[in-house]
């Protein structure tokens, strides 16, 4: 990180890995979580679809599903100041509870040959607008600027696997009113989540 007299911090975010070393366990990110009733109907989904497609991953369970909304980096060990500052720029946000709504399923693209199959959506920007940029500009006010980096194509994956499948409809669609968001801390290879802080949406 890099500072001046009178500035803000900026630290520096070090890349999203896709292979891990031992020590590269400890990764954080700010997520929107379904409710309780979207979690279940979303994992019976995915239940059906593994028969359906023969994939032989282990589905994300209810409790781990999200949608990313911004990494905040792999590291070797927890990084408090990045947490302290992050968690500081969450509770300045300001955005509107709001529905969203996911219309079809697809494998997306992987170099490693395990695909992460996903349930997403067209015409969704609208509705995650207000939160992800509110907290954009959040971050980037706090110093965390190189989180903001790069797309957000919200969606919620259901699975790895070596089989890749075409995009298909959802019917019905599933949807669920975003209330709040959180900051997760994912231990890799653990599938480990704790829930560092969470902030309720509000105008």
């Amino acid at each position: 990180m890099a500072s001046q007299p009178g500035s803000v911090t900026v630290f520096a975010m070090p890349p999203r890995r896709r292979k891990f070393g031992p020590s590269q366990k400890e990764r954080i990110f700010f997520a929107v979580v379904p409710d309780e009733a979207a979690a279940a109907r979303i994992y019976a989904m995915a239940e059906k679809l593994k028969v359906q497609h023969g994939f032989t991953g282990t589905l994300i369970l209810p409790e781990h599903l999200h949608v990313t909304l911004y990494h905040l980096g792999d590291w070797h060990a927890l990084p408090t100041e990045i947490v302290k500052a992050a968690s500081e720029a969450a509770a300045n946000v300001t955005s509107p509870p709001a529905e969203v709504t996911f219309t079809r399923t697809e494998s997306f693209r992987n170099s490693t040959g395990v695909f992460p199959f996903v349930m997403t959506g067209d015409k969704q920007w609208t509705a995650w607008r207000p939160l992800y940029t509110a907290l954009g500009v959040a971050l980037t006010k706090a110093g965390l600027g190189g989180a903001t980096k790069g797309e957000f194509q919200p969606h919620v994956t259901l699975v790895y696997d070596e089989i890749r499948c075409k995009p298909a409809p959802i019917a019905p669609p599933i949807s669920w009113t975003v209330r709040d968001f959180v900051l997760i801390h994912s231990v890799l290879g653990k599938t480990t989540h704790h829930h560092l802080g969470r902030w309720p949406l509000k105008p």
